[in-house]
């Protein structure tokens, strides 16, 4: 009897792994990039930062870059801060500062930039001690005199807003405005405020706990609203669900014409190297909790309203996802879209208006690695899409991954900010061709 046990557990040890072995190979292979360090720090790669263009007229075009990112001609890429650990979130601050989230450490730090070289010249901690800070935003009211600004950030498990010193960069007087579900998979929350008339209404996303399941708490894998007041007068919110169905929609943007919002999201896992697709969403949400809201069809559908049948096993009399909400542009499974940002008219040159740049984090179970690169979506004033082509590339190499972009911010006269939660960098982008 005894031998037999041994013999069993001799089995299904083996059997272990094996299954092991085959999981492994199937959807970790290509994990390294993802999960080692960076085979060189990127910030001594990259030299100094490109001259700001002179007054009335552009730089001439130039690229400091020693490393193998590549940009299309008439970029130049440089440093702006390093040494900020796993940077996340970026927004500004009424004086001008970068402000950047970094929820590892529990803190949002500010990165002036006071003598103007196009680099940060020191990190000002503007509050610690949070639970895994993600999303920002800043609301300022009353003239330039006696204006007062308000500073909204998203921890893990709550909104808060605080009073924000615009001289010194500290946020204080911390007010919970929303309670949020803690714990699972995906801890990050994002925020954005939505456009007038409806400049109070906070919506916050929120990913699933798992990787495709039935959640118990009604707040996961949702873009939750909430009304949370003014800057003179905020207030605890109601929540309720804006858009549902959606795993992990980590980051949002407003079209800079239309104002409809879009959003990335990341599809599930343990489908094979190209299924399911990641996906960009056109979200048409709802701002009434007496209102139904769209569904975007997570966890048994995907992409073009596509039965995930490996989870879902009910049968059905008619299309459990012909009702769903479609993804409006699908993107190569696991290449983990996060950060997006739409290009301005203002100091751009016209074949680049209203395109959308998107951070392609990079993929970590993908047999073959993907994404780590930002991507530009070709679309028309109205957000038409026309094409899409690669805008950097370079941070995967052969030896595995200089870095993992993340947000993206684009600014008036053909500046963008990136940040890299992988090389703790933000990376500062300038367009130095002519504008016509």
């Amino acid at each position: 009897m005894k031998k037999q046990r041994v013999i069993l557990g001799v089995l299904l040890a083996t059997a272990g792994l094996i299954w092991g072995g085959i999981f492994y190979w199937n959807n970790l292979r290509g994990a390294g990039p993802a999960v080692t360090p960076p085979p060189q720090d990127i910030s001594k790669l990259i030299t100094l930062p490109p001259a700001p263009p002179p007054p009335g007229g552009p730089s001439p075009a130039s690229n400091t870059t020693g490393m193998p990112l590549k940009l299309p001609e008439g970029f130049s890429i440089s440093i702006f801060a390093k040494d900020l650990g796993k940077a996340r979130v970026m927004t500004w601050d009424p004086a001008g500062r970068l402000l950047v989230s970094i929820p590892a450490s529990g803190e949002v730090v500010a990165l002036p930039d006071e003598n103007g070289d196009g680099a940060a010249d020191k990190a000002i901690v503007v509050v610690d001690g949070l639970n895994r800070p993600h999303g920002m935003a800043v609301r300022c009211a009353g003239n330039a005199g006696v204006q007062r600004c308000a500073f909204y950030i998203a921890e893990s498990d709550k909104v808060a807003v605080y009073d924000y010193d615009q001289g010194g960069a500290k946020a204080t007087n911390k007010r919970k405005l929303v309670d949020l579900p803690d714990g699972g998979n995906h801890f990050t929350r994002t925020i954005m405020f939505m456009p007038v008339p409806d400049e109070n209404k906070l919506l916050i996303a929120a990913g699933s706990t798992c990787n495709v399941c039935n959640e118990k708490d009604w707040r996961r894998a949702k873009i939750l609203v909430a009304d949370v007041g003014t800057v003179d007068a905020p207030k605890a919110g109601d929540l309720h669900i804006f858009a549902s169905g959606l795993r992990n929609s980590v980051f949002m943007a407003l079209h800079p014409v239309s104002g409809k919002i879009l959003a990335t999201e990341m599809g599930r896992d343990l489908l094979g190297d190209n299924i399911p697709p990641d996906e960009i969403n056109i979200i048409e949400g709802n701002l009434s909790a007496r209102l139904g809201t769209s569904d975007y069809g997570w966890p048994i559908c995907y992409g073009k309203n596509v039965h995930d049948s490996n989870f879902d096993k009910n049968q059905y009399i008619r299309d459990p996802c012909a009702d769903k909400t479609s993804s409006y542009i699908d993107i190569q499974a696991h290449s983990a879209p996060l950060g997006l940002a739409f290009i301005p008219e203002e100091g751009w040159p016209q074949e680049y208006w209203y395109n959308l740049l998107v951070a392609y984090h990079g993929s970590w179970n993908r047999t073959v690695p993907t994404g780590y690169k930002v991507v530009r979506y070709k679309l028309d004033s109205q957000g038409k899409y026309i094409g899409q082509e690669d805008f950097i590339t370079g941070w995967l190499t052969k030896d595995g991954a200089l870095g993992r972009p993340v947000d993206i911010l684009v600014q008036p006269g053909g500046y963008i900010y990136i940040s890299d939660d992988k090389a703790g960098v933000i990376y500062r982008v300038i367009y130095t061709g002519v504008v016509q």
